[in-house]
């Protein structure tokens, strides 16, 4: 009977020193159970931009920088990250991509829009129209320059804040790590000045600091570049605006510019200037869909502009397939396909709506003006009632948007017919020309010999009676 008491009481001591072991180890656990911040300190330290993050070298211990700790690099890390990554894609959008460059958001896009329009604002305020247009004209190089140092600023910054991230991994006697510090190491570095004055501490930092100078150097050798394909571009275009002086006035006017080729063998000269105006309609469109900049640029003289000039010659071609008879109409049509096309495509560009309703260019009293002016020249104008209903037409599919980037670029629409007609240069030379051609013909010879020497007989009575 002993024998089974004593080895009851042995299983019972045995169950409660298990329970109490099992209660004990259960305490212990949840001692050691990790709290919600332990946590997410330990998925920090998981993070792989955790093992770019260097401790103090002084005390051994991680930096604890304005209250951040691991969680204040790792959020100047990334921010550093995306100021490079916006910079080069908008630099190679903007330089390098031969097509139009697509964002919202992009650097240039946003500059534009932060700068053009209290530029316009305030020089819109000044009263002499010549001072006017020659602030305007300041606009387009000096915005390519500002444009260049966002970008060298905003890349400084980038490094600046990788390096801060990286918790000032420098050696600096004057002022100690910090981010002025590293601000003044990214300025240094990618302007490649190499001071030497500030060493960076660890594997990571001079790898880095490499890698800045490379695209500080690249970076200037592609601005070097850059100057070059604008100015080229912007040189093509002026040429034809130049040459259209000549021919259809300034500003140019589709009325000067018929009447001015009404001459005999005319209407093969004006087909081959339309046909030399739809290649410059394609060269603008390939070169400011890749540098939208240049349409800020203005042209050399006040009363030009390469939106008088491309709508002038919209107009020519509606009023040639509208309302002129004659064998250019074709390619008219060709030039004012090609024209409209760069029209609309510039104006999306800037994200512009068509302007509707548009002020009227030519109401109906000027479309007789422009109609008797046409037939007096000796243009063979269509005699029918519903011409300018045609015009009225072939109007709409451009007029809104010309007049969208008229308001956006503070570039005027020239009219149909000049307005204050003025004497042009090239007039003088061709009314030299014309004495000579009535010099050479034969009644004009017999004339010219009886003025001779009526003029002779005179000069010699008066050489006697003197």
């Amino acid at each position: 009977m002993l024998p089974l008491v004593g080895h009851i009481a042995r299983q019972a001591a045995q169950r409660q020193a298990g329970a109490a072991c099992k209660h004990q180890h259960r305490t212990e656990r949840g001692q050691h159970q990790p709290q919600p911040e332990k946590r997410s300190a330990k998925f920090i330290h998981r993070l792989p931009l955790y093992s770019l993050l260097p401790y103090d070298t002084v005390n051994g211990q991680s930096l604890k920088r304005f209250g951040g700790g691991e969680s204040m690099h790792i959020v100047t890390f990334i921010a550093g990250i995306a100021c490079l990554f916006a910079v080069l894609l908008d630099a190679f959008q903007t330089i390098i991509l031969p097509r139009r460059a697509s964002g919202r958001f992009r650097l240039t896009r946003l500059f534009y829009i932060a700068t053009w329009k209290p530029w316009a604002f305030l020089t819109n305020r000044l009263r002499d129209p010549r001072k006017r247009e020659t602030s305007f004209s300041y606009y387009g190089p000096m915005s390519l320059i500002f444009l260049l140092v966002v970008w060298a600023a905003v890349m400084v910054v980038g490094f600046a804040l990788i390096y801060y991230g990286l918790g000032s991994p420098f050696i600096d006697s004057a002022q100690g790590p910090g981010f002025r510090s590293d601000l003044y190491v990214s300025g240094t570095t990618i302007f490649t000045l190499g001071l030497g004055d500030v060493t960076p501490r660890s594997p990571w930092a001079r790898e880095l600091i490499i890698l800045e100078a490379g695209t500080g150097f690249g970076f200037l050798a592609v601005v070097m570049g850059y100057f070059p394909v604008l100015y080229s571009a912007f040189s093509r275009r002026e040429v034809s605006i130049s040459l259209l002086d000549a021919r259809a006035g300034s500003p140019p006017t589709a009325a000067e510019l018929l009447r001015r080729h009404s001459y005999e063998g005319g209407e093969s000269a004006l087909a081959l200037l339309l046909v030399e105006w739809e290649r410059w309609s394609a060269e603008l469109l390939e070169s400011h869909i890749s540098y939208p900049l240049l349409c800020y640029f203005r042209s050399q003289h006040n009363n030009q502009s390469w939106i008088s000039a491309l709508t002038s010659i919209l107009d020519t071609s509606a009023l040639l397939i509208a309302g002129v008879q004659g064998h250019e109409a074709r390619q008219a049509q060709l030039t004012f396909a090609m024209a409209r096309h760069a029209l609309v495509d510039l104006a999306q560009i800037f994200s512009l709506a068509p302007v509707n309703p548009t002020p009227d260019r030519l109401p109906p009293e000027r479309y007789e003006k422009l109609y008797s002016l046409l037939c007096q020249s000796g243009v063979s104008v269509c005699r029918d009632g519903h011409s300018i209903d045609r015009l009225r037409e072939m109007r709409v599919l451009y007029e809104s948007y010309a007049q969208a980037l008229s308001d956006y670029l503070c570039m005027p629409l020239p009219p149909w017919i000049a307005d204050r007609p003025h004497k042009d240069n090239w007039l003088a030379v061709a009314k030299l020309r014309a004495q000579t051609e009535a010099a050479n013909s034969p009644s004009s010879r017999e004339a010219q010999l009886d003025d001779q020497t009526h003029t002779i007989a005179t000069l010699v009575d008066d050489h006697h009676d003197f």
